[in-house]
């Protein structure tokens, strides 16, 4: 018998890993933006609320797993550190995903803002556990707000983009007729 599960192509997940790869490269070589802005880009939240709502368990915390070392190995903080806010937001997301309204532009806005909040959040709370002293103050608070704005922003353009290519490259379930493949049609009279 033939499985009925529709096969998934991998170019989406590929393309949404080469996202985050942009991204940590974006948040680490974009000085001129970051100066303007006050703070870094860090687009990793909106990647990790697509991420959460669109794929497997698996995928998200690989995500988590591989923009969290990247963005560790290009800054100053020790390495690791941002791996658990990431897969903390991914995971509470995913968990989650039955009653997110995934295909409307202003839950997609407030889910990215309240991660690109979350993930600095929990980062800092690691690094005050650890012996790093981070810097905290009002400043922080300008920080957050410019990043919520930006990665709310984004996120409804993250999942417009991410889900033309996942609907372009996959394959799209036929549906069944009434009539079973397997049953044969008598014609004429008896």
């Amino acid at each position: 018998m033939i499985s009925q599960t529709p096969h998934r192509s991998r170019i989406p997940t590929i393309g949404l890993f080469l996202l985050a790869w942009l991204a940590v490269f974006a948040q680490t070589q974009f000085a001129p933006v970051a100066n303007g802005l006050g703070t870094p880009l860090n687009l990793l939240p909106a990647l990790m609320v697509y991420a959460a709502l669109s794929n497997h368990l698996t995928t998200v915390a690989a995500l988590a797993v591989l923009a969290g070392l990247g963005i560790d190995a290009l800054s100053a903080n020790p390495l690791g550190i941002s791996v658990l806010p990431l897969f903390i937001v991914g995971f509470v997301f995913h968990g989650r995903q039955h009653l997110i309204l995934r295909d409307q532009a202003y839950a997609q806005f407030w889910l990215g803002l309240a991660a690109a909040i979350a993930v600095p959040l929990l980062t800092f709370v690691l690094l005050r556990m650890t012996s790093a002293q981070p810097i905290a103050g009002p400043f922080l608070v300008w920080q957050l707000a410019v990043t919520g704005l930006l990665n709310g922003a984004l996120c409804p353009a993250l999942f417009w983009l991410l889900d033309t290519l996942r609907r372009t490259f996959d394959y799209t379930p036929v549906s069944e007729g009434s009539f079973r493949p397997d049953r044969e049609i008598k014609r004429g009279r008896l």
